[in-house]
Formats: structure tokens, sequence, C-alpha cells
């Protein structure tokens, strides 16, 4: 469930074009790629419009995408926020059961400033926070190996220590991650032998444990 009513990038990074159908009750049929269910801002707005909604607006398109899709019997929910504590993340956490959040960061402080923030949200919803993922962690010279830290070194460490939560993983930066989002065929799918590919496997079931720890599914969306 792509939350990102501003910038949904769901159907570009799954590399979905088609829109979703509905049943005869009005209901929305979740796009599937790759046996994901995939609902989207971005399968509702012509492609490069932008979208200039307020609050009430958003609350509305996120409680139909819970309560008007047509999601059947799912693992898990995975819903993509945007960054911040904004509109998407109140009404969310107002109106399903979250098992848990994870919060995914860059190394720099002024990204943690806003990781900070989305903490303490949940934290004040008594939504509990998995672990941290941080991303473009490193780059890795392909000639000799070595390990730069362009975005500063151990921002994911500093703020999971500071809130006590684990590390879930870190993910380097890489130019095929990068191509296969764009190009809508996910690492994962495109090479499966691809280094990270590992690494996100470890971080999904990382997640899976701790979701499964808190025995916080939901039958609201069944």
């Amino acid at each position: 469930m792509d939350a990102d009513v501003y910038g949904p990038s769901i159907p570009l990074m799954l590399g979905i074009t088609e829109k979703p159908k509905s049943t005869e009750d009005k209901r929305l049929v979740p796009v599937t790629r790759n046996e994901i269910r995939v609902m989207s801002m971005g399968f509702l707005v012509p492609e490069g419009k932008a979208v200039i909604w307020r609050g009430p607006m958003i609350d509305k398109l996120l409680t139909e995408f819970i309560s008007k899709v047509e999601w059947g019997e799912l693992d898990v929910l995975v819903v993509d926020l945007p960054p911040g504590t904004g509109d998407a993340q109140l009404t969310l956490v107002q109106k399903v059961p979250f098992a848990g959040g994870v919060i995914v960061t860059t190394p720099q402080d002024v990204a943690l400033l806003d990781v900070r923030r989305g903490i303490k949200m949940f934290e004040e919803v008594d939504v509990p926070v998995l672990g941290v993922v941080e991303n473009m962690s490193y780059l890795t010279c392909s000639s000799c190996g070595h390990e730069a830290h362009v975005f500063d070194r151990g921002g994911g460490a500093k703020i999971a220590q500071e809130f006590g939560l684990p590390i879930l993983g870190e993910i380097p930066i890489s130019r095929q991650i990068a191509m296969s989002g764009d190009a809508g065929d996910p690492i994962i799918f495109r090479d499966e032998n691809h280094p990270q590919c590992a690494t996100f496997l470890d971080i999904a079931k990382k997640v899976l444990t701790k979701v499964d720890a808190t025995d916080g599914r939901s039958d609201m969306l069944q």
C-alpha cells in the first residue's frame, strides 16, 4: 500500500502501468506484480500531474485504501509512508492496528532530524518500532573493494542506539539497485545472485520475525 500521496513511486519501481479494476460493488482490486498486490495514488492520477490536496482529502483516500480495496487474504500488508509525521501517518495509525514500524534513514545528521520525529510519533500512538534500516550506507569501489562513506557514517547506528532499537540492515549505494528500480524491475527479481539481494532478504526475515512476535496482525483487511 503506497501511502505517499504526494510522491507515489511504487508503480514506477514495480513496473506497473495498468490501472486497478473495480468490482460490481465498486471496490478496487489491487494490481498484482510479482505476487505482490499493490494499491497506490499513482494509479489514480495522470502521470506527471501534481496532487494538491489538503488533509481531509488524504484522510478520505487512505481510509478507502483500507476499507474499500479488495486486498483478500494477505501474509502481511506493507505500507510505504512518506517522510515526516504528516496527515498520511496520522490517518493510518488512528485507523489500523499496526504490527510495527520500520524506520529507514540515510547516515547523515540532517536525515536523522525527521527520523527522530517519526520514532517519537510511533511511540506516542503506541506503535512498536521494529528497527532501523540504513540506506545509502556506503559506496563500494568496483576495482579495489574499498568502502567510501559518501554520506557520513553511522547515522543508523546512532539513532538505533539513542532509542534502544536494533539495526535491521545497511544497504549500500548501488547503481544496479537504482537502475533496476527505475526500470520497474527490482533487483531481487532481476538478479537474485546480486550481493545486495541477501541484504534485502535478511532485512525482510528480521521484520517478519518481529511482526510475528508482536502478534499484531489485523483481520480488518480480510
